[in-house]
């Protein structure tokens, strides 16, 4: 089973989403505050599970609704994901991934993880 490990950086507080073989699968932006870091993984819980998928690495792009998972090629060629809810703000993002396949299996396991993780403190 999955968590989530909150925790503090030099400028605030993040997330990250960890699948149960212990490997980060999805990163939180900076927060400014506990509370709004919180309200963050929260809208990680509820969206996941839920969101479409928006492939902008095929043409022509099929537009889905939020929220979405959204994958992408970064400017090292890697595929990528980022979560966006249905406000259409990013509330998590994937490291690189090599293989589109291995993309789509890291979306796979955030929604399976996120909705009941347990948050864990990390000092």
């Amino acid at each position: 089973m999955g968590y989530f490990v909150f925790k503090k950086t030099n400028t605030g507080v993040k997330f990250d989403l960890v699948a149960g073989n212990h490997e980060v699968i999805a990163t939180s932006e900076v927060y400014k505050s506990d509370s709004s870091c919180k309200k963050g993984i929260a809208s990680v819980r509820r969206n996941a599970p839920i969101a479409n998928l928006e492939d902008k690495t095929v043409e022509p792009v099929v537009t889905a609704r939020c929220p979405k998972f959204e994958v992408y090629t970064d400017k090292a060629g890697e595929y990528r994901f980022r979560l966006k809810a249905t406000n259409g703000q990013i509330i998590a993002t994937s490291e690189g991934y090599v293989a589109k396949a291995s993309c789509l299996n890291g979306i796979e396991s955030v929604r399976k993880n996120a909705a009941d993780a347990d948050i864990k403190v990390k000092e």
